[in-house]
């Protein structure tokens, strides 16, 4: 196989791009906890389906949650919370097979009530903590 200046910097462009296009991701998630939900829920009305999520918080104090492949992402303003276990988690509302999220719990910071509901409530937290 013979290499060409043209193919050289064809390739070490494209790698470029490619390292460069992942950047932004990766800044995205940085000191992001990654829960794992194993159940669909809706978060402001809007269907979200079971998987995996990113919830982080920012300097500001906004708490974000945010989908692995970065196609959904809410964000709200947090408050001091009632109990600080240091941990985040993920309150959802439970009316029979239906999960609204109530609140996002990232450490001593809650957001706001998000949802109200009628039935029993579910907490999800990291089954072991990846920080990214």
């Amino acid at each position: 196989m013979k290499l060409n200046l043209r193919t050289l910097v064809l390739a070490s462009a494209v790698t470029a791009t490619a390292a460069l296009a992942s950047i932004p991701a990766l800044a995205a998630t940085a000191g992001a906890t990654l829960l794992h939900v194993p159940f669909s829920f809706t978060v402001a009305g809007k269907a979200l389906p079971a998987g995996d999520y990113f919830v982080k918080r920012d300097t500001w104090n906004f708490i974000s949650l945010q989908s692995t492949d970065a196609s959904r992402n809410y964000v709200w303003i947090s408050r001091a919370a009632e109990k600080n276990d240091g941990g985040v988690s993920l309150h959802f509302g439970v009316d029979g097979q239906n999960h609204v999220l109530e609140s996002v719990q990232y450490g001593a910071l809650v957001t706001p009530r998000l949802a109200n509901h009628v039935g029993s409530t579910e907490d999800i937290t990291p089954q072991f903590k990846i920080d990214r």
